[in-house]
């Protein structure tokens, strides 16, 4: 069974910056070569992917967060992140990480609140 923990959110202002970690660790799973997206969740809405990432350099974005959020990968820490700036009060969330496009368990999630 995979675990993945969510780190990194917070309270930040508009137009502020966070950068979000999600470690992932169990057995009979190998990291280097799984898709891993960024999904999140506001209040009231269904969960979406905001990134995904297939390698070290192959990403996809949402369009609402394109040119703001970047998402990258550790394969020697089992590690992927999401650096997120420029933030916008729609960025409200809970962000959570899990594999693309059949994500297993979900993690706890961390929250990101953007307000002033």
């Amino acid at each position: 069974q995979v675990q993945l923990v969510e780190s990194g959110g917070g309270l930040v202002q508009p137009g502020g910056s966070l950068r979000l970690s999600c470690a992932a660790s169990g057995s009979r799973f190998s990291f280097r070569i799984s898709t891993m997206g960024w999904y999140r969740q506001a209040p009231g809405k269904q969960r979406e992917l905001v990134a995904s990432i297939i390698s070290d350099v192959v990403a996809n974005y949402t369009d609402s967060v394109k040119g703001r959020f970047t998402i990258s990968r550790d394969n020697a820490k089992n590690t992927v992140y999401l650096q997120m700036n420029s933030l916008k009060p729609e960025d409200t969330a809970v962000y959570y990480c899990n594999f693309f496009p059949n994500p297993t368990s979900w993690g706890q999630g961390t929250q990101v609140t953007v307000s002033s």
